[in-house]
């Protein structure tokens, strides 16, 4: 199961509380639309913003996030690989 969750009305004005839940939940700007996870901790974070975006469950699962590493470690593991494969060379 899973959450199809839309900002339909704007959050100016709203509490910063109110801001960080929205921006947790990987909305950004008016109408955007994201497929979440059915767990207790996005139900309640939607429950806390109801008032600012709907939701419906749909069938099938949400896309998993895949957690990537800063530029800047990217950037030194590919610079250690250049060399590692010069060194080779």
């Amino acid at each position: 199961m899973a959450l199809k969750v839309k900002l339909t009305k704007s959050f100016a004005g709203s509490s910063v509380d109110q801001l960080a839940t929205i921006r947790s939940l990987g909305l950004k700007k008016f109408g955007d639309e994201r497929l979440l996870q059915d767990t207790p901790a996005v139900r309640g974070m939607v429950n806390k913003v109801r008032h600012l975006v709907t939701s419906e469950t749909v069938q099938g699962d949400a896309p998993k996030t895949t957690r990537r590493k800063p530029r800047k470690i990217r950037a030194r593991d590919a610079a250690r690989a250049r060399q590692a494969q010069a060194a080779k060379a």
